[in-house]
C-alpha cells in the first residue's frame, strides 16, 4: 500500500498544560533527527496531532525508525483523501482490501475533530462499515474484539484513514528533562537503566570506570558498543573514561577486603560528582536493584550515598534480574552485555564483602588514602568519547 502520510499521537505530552508547546517542539525534533535520511519527508504539527508526510518514502522504513521516538504513544499509516463522504467509503474499502491476510472481523472508529464536518461520528462509522460489509461479503462487523479497526480521523487539516495502529515506546521526548551522567558498567543492569532514563526525557552521558591492564580494551570496546545502542534511543552518546587502576590498586593495598567494593564505589561517586558537574548534568543514573548485590543493599546504598551531594536516581531499583534481562533484550544490548570481559567490579570483587557497611567505618578506613588527590587525578586524566549512532564516527578528546 502506497501511504501518503503517517499520524503520530502523543499521550503523557497530551497532560503537560502550558509547557505544552515545549515537549511537542521537543518531540517534533527527535522526529526530525531520527528521520534525517529520508530527505522528501516533512514532519508537520497541529494541536494533539504531528504528521510525517511520506512524499514517496518507505513508510515501513520510516516507522522502523519512528519505534525508537520517545514521546510517541502510538502511530498509524495512513492515506489522505479529501472529506467528501463517497470518496471516504471507497478509500476505506480500497485500504481494508490491501491487507494480507484478510480480516475476518472489523468496525469502523470515526474521530470527529473539525466539528464543522456535517455528518456525525455514528452516521460515518454506519456508512462506511455498510459499503464495506456490502463489498466483502466474507466479512464481519465486530465492535468488541475486530481483527481490524478501520480508523477514520476528520480533522480541519487533512482527513486520514488508517487500519494499522503500532505502538510506540511512550515516555517523554528526549532532552525535556535535563542532563543525567549514567554509571555505564559492562553488564546487563547499566545500559538498562540508561534506556529508561531516556524514556523520562533525559539528555543522557555516559561514565565509565577503566582498570587496564586488569580490564582489557575489549572490556572497554564492549561499553562504547553498548552506549552505541543507546545512541539509537537518544542521540550521541558522551561517553567519559576514567582511568580507575591507581584507586583500585590504592584501596585494595591499604583497606580491608571486605570493604573494597563499597570504598571502590564511593571513589566512583566522588569522581561522577565532579564530571557531572563539568558536565552540568543533574543527577547521576546507576542500574542497582535493590538486593541484587551486596553492594545493593540499603546499607550500602546509604554508605555510598554520603559522600556526594548530587540526586542519585535507580530507575532499576524494584526490578528484579528477569525483568531487567528481559528488558535488555528488548532493547537489544543483552547479547554485548554478556560477553565475557570483565569490568572493573568485578576484578577486585572479595570472597566475603560487607553487606551492611557502617558510614563511619568507610570514612575511618579512607583515612590511610590521599582521596582528594586520587580524585582530582582521576578527573584531570578523563577521556571524552563521542559515540555516535555509527560506531566508526567516534572521535576521542581530553577532558
Amino acid at each position: 500500500m502506497n501511504y501518503d502520510v503517517i499520524l503520530i499521537r502523543y499521550g503523557e505530552l497530551a497532560l503537560k498544560g502550558k509547557n505544552r508547546d515545549q515537549f511537542e517542539d521537543a518531540l517534533v525534533r527527535s522526529v526530525k533527527s531520527v528521520l534525517r535520511s529520508f530527505f522528501k519527508v516533512k514532519v508537520r504539527r497541529n494541536y494533539g496531532r504531528m504528521y510525517v508526510e511520506l512524499h514517496g518514502e518507505d513508510a515501513y522504513a520510516v516507522m522502523e525508525r519512528l519505534k525508537r521516538v520517545f514521546g510517541i504513544s502510538s502511530f498509524s499509516p495512513t492515506i489522505q483523501v479529501d472529506p467528501d463522504i463517497e470518496t471516504i467509503k471507497e478509500k476505506a474499502l480500497e485500504l481494508i482490501r490491501q491487507l494480507k491476510p484478510e480480516p475476518r472481523t472489523f468496525r469502523v472508529v470515526t474521530r470527529r475533530a473539525d466539528k464543522r464536518y456535517p455528518i456525525p461520528s455514528m452516521e460515518v462509522n454506519r456508512i462506511v462499515g455498510t459499503h464495506i460489509l456490502r463489498a466483502l461479503p466474507a466479512i464481519k462487523v465486530d465492535v468488541h474484539e475486530p481483527e481490524t479497526i478501520v480508523n477514520l480521523e476528520i480533522r480541519a487539516e487533512g482527513t486520514y484513514i488508517s487500519c494499522e495502529t503500532i505502538p510506540g515506546p511512550g515516555g517523554l521526548p528526549v532532552g525535556v528533562s535535563g542532563k543525567v551522567l549514567l554509571l555505564l558498567s559492562g553488564g546487563i543492569d547499566s545500559p538498562v537503566a540508561g534506556w529508561m532514563m531516556l524514556k523520562r526525557g533525559v539528555t543522557l552521558e555516559a561514565i565509565h570506570f577503566h582498570s587496564y591492564p586488569f580490564t582489557s580494551e575489549r572490556a572497554l570496546q564492549k561499553v562504547r558498543d553498548l552506549a552505541q545502542k543507546l545512541t539509537k534511543w537518544g542521540g550521541t552518546v558522551r561517553l567519559h573514561v576514567v582511568p580507575f587502576t591507581e584507586i583500585q590498586t590504592a584501596i585494595r593495598e591499604k583497606c580491608p577486603e571486605d570493604y573494597l567494593i563499597t570504598i571502590m564505589r564511593r571513589f566512583m561517586m566522588r569522581v561522577s560528582e565532579r564530571v557531572a558537574e563539568n558536565t552540568k548534568a543533574k543527577a547521576l543514573a546507576t542500574g542497582e536493584s535493590l538486593g541484587q548485590v551486596a553492594s545493593q543493599t540499603l546499607e550500602s546504598m546509604d554508605t555510598i550515598n554520603k559522600v556526594i551531594s548530587i540526586p542519585i536516581l535507580r530507575p532499576l531499583i524494584g526490578m528484579d534480574k528477569v525483568d531487567i534481562t528481559d528488558l535488555s533484550r528488548k532493547i537489544d544490548t543483552y547479547e554485548l552485555s554478556i560477553l565475557p570481559y570483565e569490568d572493573c567490579c568485578t576484578v577486585f570483587t572479595p570472597k566475603n564483602p560487607v553487606t551492611r557497611p557502617k558510614p563511619y567505618l568507610a570514612a575511618k578506613f579512607e583515612e590511610a588514602l590521599d582521596v582528594e588527590a586520587l580524585v582530582e587525578d582521576a578527573v584531570a586524566r578523563t577521556v571524552i568519547e563521542e559515540i555516535t549512532t555509527k560506531p566508526k564516527e567516534t572521535t576521542t578528546d581530553l577532558f
